[in-house]
């Protein structure tokens, strides 16, 4: 099947989130994501770096078009690149579903299903025991059975974020939770090795089976020694974008477990290759979804189809007081969560459906014509 040439590229963004629209001459229409955060910046590199690329082009091969536009750009290899070619990425995957009436997980060889999720606090300005009465509560209404709170302080140079709440935090949530629970952490970079060792440490003791990002997560040597040192998967990813980088994560063994975010990677087709990368070696994908807006619909879609997939996938449960722009994205409830599971939609391409009423709100910006 062919899905004729790149008319259009339409962005729909706020500070948070950036929409994609992709149309091609057949009058097929796909809708993606750029990466969260600053998104009104990368809707300009979006326009001015990938648009003048594709616009023209043929939409067949998602694979081309990123690597094409990598290749007219190698100037400028950095994140925001990616996370530009993200919102062309996922929008064509979309567009492809939505042409053959198919989810995009049956595109890449999956079938829609129920996922297990771990619900995913971003908090750290709530106290130990405020954290776990919301667990608790969680757990109850809708039977999660796994959760991941934070130690430690953002790239925080072995500072807490306030004394002593790392080794209150550990003990008093994952007491409250009980047994039977997967309980994870996650340190934000937040560690020296010799710190970290000690907090794992702690982890191990009270049943935690899983350390994100203990050390500066640029720093691999760092994180290899932290996961050398302790019983339990230390893992990481989320931030990297670079192949090479990943590459070499893989081969020293840095992490146990890979968790590459979809948005930062540049889209579905980039993150396929780390996936590839990791089966390889023999290591697991749990993917970094940490928002409620597209990153985890399309997340969701990854773990139902590659054969390397991890225990769960990244569920937020933060609400309007805390991350209000993620909410108002979709129409419906796409991340419904039943018995500590959310389901991949069996609908075309993604799934969703964008809320009009946020786009009608949002800054437009068209590159080609529509």
């Amino acid at each position: 099947m062919t899905f004729g040439k790149i008319t259009s590229l339409e962005s729909y963004t706020d500070e948070f989130v950036c929409f994609v629209k992709v149309t091609t001459d057949q009058g097929l229409v796909g809708w993606g994501q750029t990466s969260t955060y600053n998104a009104d910046i990368t809707a300009q590199i979006l326009h001015r770096q990938i648009a003048p690329w594709v616009i023209g082009q043929s939409a067949d091969d998602i694979g081309a078009l990123i690597d094409r536009v990598e290749a007219k750009e190698h100037k400028y290899p950095g994140s925001y690149r990616c996370r530009a070619n993200a919102g062309l990425d996922t929008a064509l995957w979309d567009l492809h579903g939505k042409a053959q009436n198919k989810p995009v997980v049956e595109l890449l060889g999956g079938k829609p299903k129920a996922l297990r999720a771990y619900a995913s606090s971003m908090k750290r300005d709530i106290t130990p025991k405020d954290e776990a009465a919301r667990f608790v509560k969680l757990r109850d209404q809708y039977g999660f059975d796994a959760f991941k709170w934070r130690v430690g302080a953002e790239c925080g140079n072995d500072v807490d974020e306030w004394p002593g709440r790392t080794e209150e935090v550990v003990p008093v949530v994952a007491r409250a939770l009980g047994d039977g629970i997967s309980k994870l952490v996650d340190g934000n970079s937040g560690f020296s090795p010799k710190r970290a060792i000690e907090v794992g440490k702690l982890l191990q003791a009270e049943g935690i089976s899983h350390f994100e990002e203990p050390c500066k997560y640029w720093e691999l040597e760092e994180t290899k020694e932290v996961t050398e040192a302790l019983d339990i998967d230390v893992t990481g990813g989320e931030q990297d974008w670079d192949l090479s980088t990943w590459r070499r994560m893989i081969d020293m063994r840095a992490v146990d477990v890979l968790q590459p975010d979809v948005m930062y990677m540049g889209g579905i087709y980039r993150t396929l290759k780390v996936v590839e990368m990791a089966k390889a070696a023999g290591m697991p994908i749990t993917p970094h979804s940490a928002n409620l807006s597209l990153v985890t619909m399309c997340t969701m879609h990854l773990l139902g189809a590659i054969s390397n997939p991890g225990k769960y996938l990244e569920l937020s449960i933060e609400v309007e007081d805390y991350y209000p722009w993620q909410y108002g994205l979709f129409l419906g409830d796409p991340f419904k969560v039943t018995d500590g599971k959310v389901q991949i939609p069996d609908a075309p391409g993604w799934g969703v459906e964008i809320n009009p009423d946020w786009l009608a709100k949002a800054i437009k910006q068209v590159s080609g014509s529509n």
